[in-house]
C-alpha cells in the first residue's frame, strides 16, 4: 500500500513539474516573441499604405528627447549642449555641419556611433543635430 502512495504522489510530481514546463516554454516564447518589425527602404510601411502613418522619419525633438538628451542635455563627457553656443559653435567653425553629422553618424571620442539611437537613420541624426544648434 505504501509502494502504491508512493507511486501515485511521484506521478503527480511529474505531472505537475511537466505542466510547470510547458507553461514556462510558453511564457518564454511570449517574452521572446518580436516587438517590431523590418522595414526596407523603398518599401511602403504597412501603416502607411493604410493612410494611417506610422513608422516614417521622426523628427529631430523627437529623436534628442528619446536618444540625446541622456548626453547632451547635462554635456556628459564633453557633449555639446542643446543650444548652448559656446558648446556648438567652435565645433561648426572648425568642422564645419557636415563633418558633425560625419562624426555623429559614426561616432566620435566617447560618442558611439548614431549616439544612443541605433535604430534612427542618418537624416534623422541630422534632424537632431539641426534641433541641437537652433537659434545658434
Amino acid at each position: 500500500m505504501k509502494l502504491k502512495s508512493w507511486l501515485v504522489a511521484g506521478a503527480m510530481v511529474v505531472a505537475a513539474v511537466a505542466q510547470a514546463q510547458e507553461m514556462s516554454e510558453e511564457a518564454i516564447k511570449d517574452r521572446i516573441k518580436p516587438v517590431g518589425s523590418v522595414h526596407v527602404a523603398g518599401d511602403e510601411a504597412q501603416g502607411d499604405a493604410a493612410g494611417g502613418g506610422g513608422g516614417g522619419t521622426r523628427s529631430g525633438e523627437v529623436v534628442y528627447n528619446n536618444a540625446c538628451v541622456a548626453c547632451h542635455g547635462a554635456g556628459v563627457l564633453g557633449a555639446p549642449k542643446m543650444q548652448v553656443a559656446a558648446d556648438w559653435q567652435p565645433r561648426l567653425d572648425e568642422r564645419g555641419f557636415d563633418m558633425l553629422l560625419e562624426n555623429a553618424i559614426n561616432g566620435y571620442n566617447a560618442m558611439p556611433p548614431k549616439g544612443t539611437c541605433g535604430d534612427c537613420s542618418d537624416d534623422e541624426i541630422k534632424a537632431a543635430i539641426e534641433y541641437m544648434i537652433e537659434g545658434i
